[in-house]
């Protein structure tokens, strides 16, 4: 065959792309999703994925470590990586040292979902360029919160008490009663500072601070002082007679007035959820009567008051 002429070689080689002599790409390029949008060539296919199309190319690799607060892997965690339309684009499990890997399609935005037994789960958004992807993942373990409401004076369990957990904002995470023996219990609580505040009826209410700690359940004991009452009956004259209206007032060691009755027409009063300690009732009707008394947590029942006018 003739060998061709030096201008029809050269012609040629215009036609054709330049395969040999080629510069080799640089380590320091710039990537794909930070380029234009117009010379970018995985711009279509990160559309593609987020509008849920149809199969999904491989593309760049995420991987990482999944890990709890405490720095140790959580084994067998579940990832999910999804498109921003909420497409599943892959899914994985980590292994016993907390590794995993998935495939991205292509450049983009995706949401990584993890998850696992006893902990909360966690989505955060990743940026995939056109390299492999690191992307460490921490998971707050769930603890347990339980207890038992017992009675301060006799330690006997209180039943149907009503049970409410508050974190540090005030806000209502959750509530239950006691059951037979006392006893409370919630799940899924993540680890932090709450108070618990109890109340039961004929107990005054309580409220307690409590730190619930990463993992496993935190125990503790509550106890509910009764609400000490005080009642009786207010009588007149020699005759002893039950004094109705008249106007019985409770007032405590330090002088303050803590209550106010008026009896009925069988001459009884009562004041109920009371501190225990020292107190005075004031009866007036009559010429007023005072009389001290110190009230512990059974309270006093049958405390009677007479009145009557001088000389009587």
């Amino acid at each position: 065959a003739a060998t061709p002429a030096p201008a029809a070689a050269a012609a040629a080689a215009e036609r054709e792309p330049a395969l040999v002599g080629a510069p080799a790409p640089s380590d320091e390029h710039t990537p794909t999703w930070a380029q234009p949008a117009a010379a970018t060539a995985t711009q279509p296919l990160a559309a593609f994925a987020s509008a849920g199309g149809g199969d999904v190319p491989a593309g760049p690799s995420i991987t990482g470590f999944i890990r709890n607060p405490e720095g140790h892997p959580v084994p067998r965690s579940a990832v999910t990586l999804i498109s921003l339309s909420g497409r599943q684009l892959g899914r994985a499990a980590a292994r016993a040292n907390g590794a995993y890997e998935l495939t991205a399609p292509g450049a983009g935005s995706y949401v990584l979902i993890a998850a696992a037994d006893g902990h909360q789960p966690q989505a955060s958004t990743v940026v995939v360029g056109d390299q492999p992807l690191g992307y460490d993942i921490l998971l707050s373990g769930t603890s347990g919160l339980g207890g038992q409401v017992r009675s301060a004076v006799t330690g006997q369990p209180v039943t149907g008490a009503m049970v409410v957990v508050t974190d540090v904002r005030g806000e209502v995470l959750t509530t239950g009663t006691t059951g037979p023996e006392g006893y409370f219990a919630f799940d899924d609580l993540a680890s932090g500072t709450f108070t618990v505040a109890v109340n039961a009826a004929e107990f005054r209410p309580t409220a307690v601070p409590v730190e619930v700690g990463g993992q496993g359940t935190t125990r503790i004991e509550v106890e509910l002082l009764s609400g000490a009452k005080v009642e009786g009956v207010v009588r007149a004259g020699s005759a002893r007679r039950p004094l109705p209206d008249a106007r019985v007032t409770l007032v405590d060691a330090a002088g303050n007035v803590v209550a106010t009755s008026t009896t009925g027409e069988d001459g009884a009063y009562a004041f109920t959820d009371l501190d225990a300690g020292d107190y005075t009732v004031i009866a007036s009707g009559y010429p007023p009567v005072a009389n001290g008394l110190q009230v512990d947590a059974r309270g006093i029942d049958g405390y009677d008051v007479e009145l009557a006018h001088p000389g009587d």
